[in-house]
């Protein structure tokens, strides 16, 4: 498996994000007030609202434009509401954020 390094945790704050431009589009690199990392696609299913300038709580994110709540977990969103964005592979090694490349590789050869 192939990781992109990111940086390091710290550069990302708590309950905050990071976008990443790839090939597929912008992804957006979550970290939790727990410190968990999530990584998710940067457009919310409602109107495309860009999720990494939402607010972070819990596992979930609210998309800044119409307050829908995505789980970073699953990509779904939660409550009344319906629609999900894809989740890529995260995590955290010797404190630095790696994201698994394997999903945009594909988007590439394809």
């Amino acid at each position: 498996m192939s990781w992109l390094d990111l940086g390091a945790l710290d550069d990302i704050p708590a309950r905050g994000a990071r976008k990443v431009k790839t090939a597929m589009g912008c992804v957006a690199v979550f970290r939790t007030a727990d410190d968990a990392i999530f990584a998710i696609a940067d457009r919310c299913p409602h109107k495309g609202g860009p999720l990494s300038e939402g607010i972070v709580h819990g596992h979930g994110v609210t998309c800044p434009l119409h307050n829908w709540v995505i789980s970073l977990e699953t990509g779904e969103a939660q409550g009344a509401d319906s629609g999900r964005v894809p989740t890529y592979k995260a995590r955290v090694e010797d404190g630095r954020v790696l994201l698994e490349m394997a999903a945009f590789q594909r988007a590439e050869v394809a």
